[in-house]
């Protein structure tokens, strides 16, 4: 298969598209759902019960997805080959009591949610997206796109010393979004968010609510050569997953595709939609049992069953090259990464990096390398999540990107289709 084949410059258009309209896990989830509903997969609910006759289905929880494409002739312990990737961002979240202020100014409490970049949330024009929860349990989507929060910087004159000794924020007292003048009243932005979604405030009995930089994804550079955008990490993934699940759909496979999109990678992933909850495999053991397996037959399946944990890296900077390991320098456009510490914060080895170099020779992709340096310390990813709790060979991938956490953060233009190649050749085993 070469690049050309399934997709160019024209799945970054694209990605930007979805990147614009997916300000919160929720709006990732159901923009997700929406694309695979098109390509002629279903939803199934977890509370019914399901068959495993061929076709494509996914299961909505929260923030996450998990969608899987069955084969004709696949047998009960045919092995799954996972695409992995979360859905959340580091940002601001609103609090359970959201109207503050002082000094004549009204003031929206937040919360700081996973390690993001706080000075990149000063002085931007911020929306509101997320969901709301009515009173008889059901969730709509919010999406106030237009210029309605922001978080001020302390003006220079009051701040001497901020260009030499450094902007520290008190993420307390420094981060809180202004909205408005006047006096703080309770009930207010939820009286507010009621009206923008059509319903009643006094039937609004919960939110998870996030305010979201509202400047759209635009390619940079003099040749377009960059893209710079929200969210990339981990939307990048999240939309490439997407795409490859509905590419490869359809036609005879020896794996059966899964694509898996949890919720909370920036705080840990411990909830009933991160990758350290049941839901993966949960699913996958109920698409074994649904197509008339046995336990032998879910530790077949399993045993075989490969997860590419695909989310975001580290580009070298060009301002800070000291930060990064001296041998190893990912470059933007030079394909995706292969993710890899000894001390399995990543969770490839040597026979993943097999499985990935395949893939990707398949698709006719380049691709790079990526180790921290000794002198930093790793991150880590859904990858050894997955692999110690499923028990399933993983291997972590990504994409290169500069200012990750940041409200905006920095990829090379080509990489995103690059990347979603790499996938469908996954994909297709």
């Amino acid at each position: 298969m070469s690049i050309s084949a399934r997709f160019d410059r024209g799945h970054t258009d694209d990605l930007m598209s979805f990147l614009a309209a997916s300000p919160s896990p929720y709006h990732a989830v159901a923009n997700a759902a929406e694309r695979l509903t098109a390509a002629g997969f279903r939803q199934v609910l977890e509370t019914d019960a399901w068959d495993g006759s061929p076709g494509g289905r996914f299961v909505l929880r929260g923030g996450a997805i998990i969608a899987w494409y069955v084969p004709e002739g696949a047998e009960p312990h045919t092995p799954f080959r996972i695409v992995g990737a979360h859905t959340d961002s580091p940002n601001l979240r609103v609090k359970p009591l959201p109207d503050s202020g002082s000094y004549g100014w009204r003031q929206i409490a937040v919360e700081i949610y996973g390690g993001t970049l706080l000075n990149t949330w000063l002085d931007r024009d911020l929306g509101l997206a997320g969901r709301i929860t009515l009173r008889d349990g059901s969730h709509r989507l919010v999406n106030v796109d237009r210029a309605l929060l922001r978080v001020p910087q302390l003006a220079v004159h009051l701040d001497r010393s901020v260009n030499t000794d450094g902007l520290k924020l008190d993420r307390q007292r420094h981060m809180q979004p202004i909205w408005g003048l006047g006096e703080p009243e309770e009930g207010d932005l939820i009286r507010f968010v009621a009206e923008e979604a059509g319903v009643e405030a006094a039937d609004i009995t919960g939110w998870d609510l996030m305010p979201h930089a509202i400047e759209p994804p635009a390619y940079l550079g003099r040749d377009r050569e960059l893209l710079a955008g929200p969210r990339m990490d981990n939307l990048l993934s999240v939309h490439a997953g997407t795409t490859a699940l509905a590419a490869v759909s359809g036609g005879p496979l020896p794996y059966i595709p899964v694509f898996a999109a949890f919720d909370h990678e920036e705080n840990g992933s411990q909830s009933d939609t991160g990758a350290d909850g049941p839901l993966l495999g949960t699913v996958l053991e109920r698409s074994v049992l649904s197509r008339g397996g046995t336990f032998e037959d879910r530790a077949r399946a399993f045993a075989g069953t490969v997860c590419l944990s695909s989310d975001t890296g580290h580009a070298v900077h060009p301002n800070y090259s000291e930060r990064h390991d001296p041998t190893h320098h990912p470059r933007p456009n030079g394909g995706p990464i292969l993710k890899v510490n000894v001390n399995m914060r990543y969770a490839t080895d040597g026979s993943g990096r097999a499985v990935f170099a395949a893939a990707c020779e398949k698709a006719g992709v380049p691709w790079q390398s990526f180790v921290s340096s000794n002198s930093m310390p790793c991150g880590t990813t859904i990858g050894p999540i997955t692999a110690a709790r499923h028990g399933i060979r993983t291997v972590d991938i990504g994409v290169a990107i500069l200012s990750m956490h940041s409200a905006r953060e920095l990829c090379g233009a080509d990489d995103p289709y690059l990347l979603a190649n790499a996938l469908v050749a996954f994909l297709e085993g």
